[in-house]
């Protein structure tokens, strides 16, 4: 009876170990998803944990994380605040949730959640920051101002805190302490484009058009991207009567967001000024599709089409803007000269009686085109004033977006890398998928596999899959379960190593790397010279290094696992251009660069088609020092598909 006791439980504890070590594998692969981007895929796996131990606050937490990635705002908020009712002592819960909650425009709480973080870890410089920056949006300036006293005295050399404080300065309409501040932000930080759009924006307040021209042109070759930089610039070089350099800018503006209200009405204006009416009106057609209401861009319409013939569109505007402003003695006028010009004299009369009763000493012109000082003078964009119809718009008020500091910023592995480079071939459920239209990728071991075995889904060689969706995933983990029962039911050795290597590359498709080595190491227990399988945990390996870079013994294990992997497969198929190539790419992982340089040569030379070994070849060597030798591979890259190489190309050739 003791010993059947004993048993059951020694049964159960091994039960529970296997779930436990289950779910451990599944949280590692749900962070593996992560880590490489696919975030639908790592909320796949966080799901299967937290159905089978929702108590682990873990799963509720990474899920969290990926949904934050997806944008999901308000159920990466709900995750988190699970995590949290399971453990509250991670403080990096109660950062995500800050962050999630400030994307919802729920500050308050947001502060909430920073104190709690500050609580335990005082020294946060990310805390302390973003706590301050939500203090600035609920406009609670004095106390935004303490705590960036605070950041300030504690990290003397961080920059953004001291622009951030000459910004809430500039909130409070004090600029000359603005300055102060920022100028002392620019000398600790140079290169921040942001710093120098507020300097730029103190200056413009000022009226010093040269400096907002120098400063905004800082700020565009930090950031080139930035479309109300171009605008801003504009109109400093339209006081400083350089009409060519801000026509550039509304039409560089204009290329960058053809959808910009103010590019089109300002450079319109500017075409005026020019005299290229017909131009301008097509930018005050592009205007009024955006805002068929905007009386003013009517107005300016209707001036145009007058002026260059074409009566009766002119008439249609300015009987728009009349309508609504039925004392406006300009448009008035206007209208009367086109229904005269049509031999319309009837409503020509009744226009001109309206204005000579309302006016009788008053006489009224043809507009005249614009003065220097015209030019020069500028309107809110929400303000309507017919006398100013030919003045530059600009925004009602500067939105500032500030940028909240996190680890969740970017991508998620964090990696700065200064180039990226093709990644391994694999086998894979998928099939090759790069922009490469006209090449097949192709291995004859790969095909005897599928030809001799039968598996049950084709095996196929890629390189760079692309992200599962949801319904594909589900997929892939239904195969899993399938080839795991037959795996469990197989009395032939053979056909248990066909079947772990199916599920192998199925682990492999869902980024399940741990499981995926496990089975191909059984897999080659059973088969030593199953050149597939060794190739395959080759890949698994690296992929696993690369996750665990941070810690740098275990990727170190990892890659020389790999490495010997790779050296197995190829003393087995030693003309497999595709094996040599991932080894090549593991050298370059590793940093040696002669040994990768060395791999890609021997494929090229195998294998003449291989883009991917032209690309990563060329930017080896232009890490080794050989430019000239590695913009050439990344020429032929260019001409066999690989179009991302001419950027490449660009990026070094400029380079010193």
């Amino acid at each position: 009876m003791r010993r059947r006791v004993f048993i059951i439980i020694m049964t159960l504890l091994s039960l529970h170990a296997s779930a436990q070590f289950k779910v451990d594998r599944l949280i590692m692969s749900g962070r593996s998803a992560l880590y490489y981007e696919d975030y639908v895929l790592a909320i796949q796996h966080f799901n299967r944990a937290i159905s089978s131990k929702p108590y682990l606050y873990e799963p509720w937490y990474y899920r969290a994380v990926a949904k934050f990635y997806l944008d999901d705002f308000v159920g990466a908020e709900a995750d988190c605040t699970e995590a949290i009712s399971l453990n509250p002592y991670v403080t990096g819960i109660y950062e995500l949730r800050g962050l999630c909650r400030i994307r919802q425009h729920k500050y308050e709480e947001a502060i909430q959640d920073y104190d709690r973080a500050l609580k335990d870890d005082p020294s946060g410089q990310n805390f302390w920051f973003n706590r301050a920056l939500c203090r600035i949006e609920l406009k609670d300036y004095d106390r935004a101002q303490l705590e960036l006293d605070t950041i300030v005295k504690k990290w003397s050399k961080y920059a953004r805190a001291y622009s951030v404080k000459a910004g809430v300065y500039l909130m409070q309409n004090d600029t000359t302490s603005a300055a102060e501040w920022l100028d002392k932000a620019l000398h600790l930080d140079p290169y921040d484009g942001e710093m120098w759009m507020t300097r730029a924006s103190i200056s413009m307040s000022r009226g010093q058009w040269k400096d907002v021209d120098e400063q905004l042109s800082k700020a565009i070759h930090l950031k080139p991207k930035m479309v109300s930089n171009y605008v801003n610039r504009a109109l400093a070089r339209l006081n400083t009567n350089n009409l060519r350099g801000a026509m550039n800018d509304y039409d560089t503006a204009i290329e960058l967001d053809p959808d910009n209200f103010l590019a089109h009405y300002n450079r319109g204006l500017l075409r005026v000024q020019v005299g290229d009416d017909n131009r301008a009106i097509t930018d005050f057609d592009y205007v009024l599709k955006m805002e068929p209401d905007n009386v003013m861009a009517v107005y300016n319409r209707a001036v145009l089409l007058h002026r260059t013939g074409d009566l009766r569109g002119a008439i249609r505007d300015y009987t728009k803007v009349i309508d609504q402003y039925p004392n406006f003695w300009t448009g008035l006028q206007n209208r009367a000269d086109c229904y005269r010009r049509l031999g319309m004299t009837n409503q020509a009369d009744m226009d001109e009686f309206r204005i000579l009763k309302a006016q009788m000493d008053k006489h009224v012109g043809i507009q005249p085109r614009w003065s220097k000082n015209q030019i020069r003078a500028t309107r809110k964009k929400s303000e309507i004033d017919m006398s100013k119809y030919n003045q530059i718009v600009v925004e009602d008020e500067e939105v500032v977006e500030h940028e909240y500091e996190s680890v969740y910023r970017g991508k998620v592995q964090n990696r700065k890398l200064e180039i990226e480079y093709m990644p391994m071939y694999m086998l894979s459920y998928a099939k090759y998928n790069n922009v490469i239209k006209s090449y097949e990728a192709f291995d004859r071991s790969i095909d005897a596999f599928n030809q001799k075995e039968h598996p049950m889904h084709p095996v196929y060689l890629t390189c760079n899959p692309s992200t599962l969706t949801e319904a594909q995933s589900h997929v892939v983990f239904n195969l899993v379960d399938t080839l795991t029962a037959q795996i469990f039911a197989a009395k032939d050795m053979r056909l248990t190593r066909n079947l772990l290597l199916q599920r192998a590359v199925a682990q492999s498709v869902v980024q399940n790397f741990s499981d995926a080595i496990d089975d191909l190491t059984t897999c080659l227990d059973i088969d030593s010279t199953m050149a597939l399988a060794y190739w395959q945990r080759g890949v698994c390996l690296s992929m696993a290094g690369e996750l665990a870079a941070g810690q740098t013994m275990e990727s170190q294990i990892k890659n020389a696992g790999a490495l010997s992997d790779f050296n197995h497969a190829l003393a087995l198929d030693p003309d497999n251009v595709y094996v040599l190539y991932d080894r090549a790419n593991l050298y370059l992982a590793m940093g040696d660069y002669e040994k990768a340089i060395d791999d890609y040569t021997r494929c090229i030379e195998s294998h003449h088609q291989l883009a991917e070994a032209y690309y990563n070849r060329g930017l080896a060597r232009i890490k080794n020092g050989k430019k000239k030798e590695g913009i050439a591979d990344l020429s032929k890259a260019g001409e066999q598909g690989l179009y991302s190489a001419y950027s490449m190309i660009k990026k070094y050739s400029k380079a010193p």
